[in-house]
This record gives C-alpha cells, sequence and structure tokens, in this order.
C-alpha cells in the first residue's frame, strides 16, 4: 500500500497538510486528492493542502490547494508555514523565495516566526454598494494576492460571518471567480479584530494571511489604522501588518506571525 510522508502545521489557527512532492509523490487529479486529505473525520482534514515542488528560478515552488480541492493563487498564513517547512528541511536558507500562481513570494525565517513579502496589492474598490438581504451593505475590494472585500463594522463579536460572507462571497459584483470576505472591527490605530468567510473553505476560517493584509489596508485608508498594523484573529493569535501609503498606493507590505508544527507521519492509501 503506497503511502505519502507529510507534515501538518498551523499559522494562527489556519492549518494545513504539507507534501515534499519535488519527487512527484503526488500525480494525477490532486484536487480530488486534496479534497479527500483535507477533509475532517475522514482522512488528516486540514483547512489547505501544500505541495512543495521544484523551481528553476527560486528555491522552490508550490501549489495551493483549499480544501474544497480548488487551486488558490495564494495563502498568507500558508505561505509562512511553507517557508519554515523548506528552511526545515534545508531546501532553502533563513531568507528565502519561492513561487505562486500569483507571482513569487519572499520569506524570512526566524524560528517560529516568519515574515512574508507580499505582492503589491491591486485593483482597490471603495465604497462598494452591496444589496444583501434586502439591505445595502458598503464594503472594499483588493486583492492582496487572491481576491478580498472587506467589511468594517462595529461590533464583530456576533455577527453572522457565515451568513452575511457567504452571500457577498458569490455575489454577482465578484464573479465569475468569487471573493474571501472580510469583517473587521478598529479597536485603535494600531489594532483590529478580523473574522473571515473563506473561499474554497466555504465557511469561517480561525484566520486568514491575505484577509488581514487586506483588512489592514483597507482599515488604513481612512486615516484611523497606521502601520503597523495588529490584526487580532478569531482563533486569537496575532498578526502583523507592515506597509507604507504614497500617491500611487500601498507599497512595502509584509505579513508576520508565528507557525506551528502539530505533526509528521504517512497518509495511508484508504486516507486519499
Amino acid at each position: 500500500m503506497s503511502k505519502i510522508p507529510f507534515y501538518k502545521m498551523t499559522g494562527s489557527g489556519n492549518d494545513f497538510i504539507l507534501i515534499d512532492n519535488r519527487k512527484g509523490l503526488v500525480g494525477g487529479n490532486i484536487s480530488q486528492f486534496a479534497a479527500k486529505v483535507c477533509r475532517r473525520n475522514f482522512s488528516v482534514g486540514a483547512d489547505g493542502l501544500i505541495l512543495i515542488e521544484s523551481s528553476d528560478k527560486v528555491d522552490f515552488r508550490w501549489r495551493f490547494y483549499n480544501s474544497d480541492g480548488s487551486e488558490a493563487e495564494m495563502c498568507g498564513n500558508g505561505g509562512r508555514c511553507a517557508a519554515r517547512f523548506a528552511y526545515m528541511h534545508k531546501i532553502a536558507g533563513e531568507n528565502l523565495s519561492f513561487e505562486t500562481k500569483a507571482g513569487i513570494i519572499k520569506a524570512e525565517v526566524k524560528g517560529r516566526r516568519v515574515k512574508l513579502a507580499m505582492l503589491e496589492p491591486k485593483d482597490l474598490k471603495r465604497n462598494l454598494e452591496i444589496p444583501v438581504d434586502e439591505r445595502v451593505r458598503v464594503l472594499s475590494f483588493i486583492n492582496t494576492g487572491v481576491p478580498h472585500a472587506v467589511k468594517i463594522i462595529p461590533n464583530i463579536e456576533n455577527f453572522d460571518v457565515v451568513g452575511i460572507g457567504r452571500k457577498i462571497r458569490y455575489h454577482r459584483e465578484f464573479q465569475p471567480a468569487g471573493t474571501n470576505v472580510d469583517f473587521a472591527q478598529i479597536v485603535d490605530e494600531h489594532n483590529i479584530l478580523m473574522r473571515t468567510y473563506e473561499r474554497g473553505v466555504e465557511d469561517e476560517t480561525l484566520a486568514c494571511g491575505t484577509g488581514a493584509v487586506a483588512s489592514a489596508l483597507i482599515t488604513s485608508l481612512g486615516g484611523q489604522m497606521k502601520s503597523p498594523v495588529a490584526v487580532k484573529t478569531r482563533g486569537g493569535e496575532i498578526l502583523n501588518i507592515y506597509f507604507r501609503i504614497d500617491h500611487t498606493g500601498f507599497k512595502d507590505v509584509y505579513l508576520e506571525g508565528d507557525t506551528a508544527i502539530v505533526c509528521n507521519g504517512e497518509i495511508w492509501e484508504e486516507g486519499y
């Protein structure tokens, strides 16, 4: 029976299955494989699957799959886990670069803590009026490697993140790709709370790295927030977002936070 070695890692509450695929251990229908191994209660279970592959340009290439089997361009918390995995397995040094579908990402690994240099955000749209449940929801949109709609709300605790988030995620304004949806509450000029409905997981997740970046940037547009912004995720951990703003937009955007290794082992064929 074929067994596939794997690591389980988390980044601020997002959990991932990581596999060194430089020798092609995982092939065929990878979307189907990802959906099966990420299915909780039936296999390892995770928010996403990360395959580490060879690159002729930088230290390595990754392929990232959501738990529903869809391939995503980028994932901030997954990227931090991938960087630490690569450093730990001597695939790269402390300062490294890797290929994603969104572009080349640079990272710095300092023990459990990893800092990513994010791609320059794009497609900013402010004050979009989105009708949901007979109410107009005013929100903004930005692509921080993947698309994010951000709604600033006064009290995040009892908000219907899944119900409202799902309707915004599938709204015609964001088709055909859809969008992730973040809800942010401003605490003070350097701190926000965030909850995310994540595309591809199709549920609320405990954290979202690109969503934390999107939330920090959007809340800064009104002049209320200043870099660095500490984003407290639903899982209770803090992600630090660094950036600057000039007349052309956001520059020098970084995502920093802790990672954790949960376990490693082998996935038996019955699990995929």
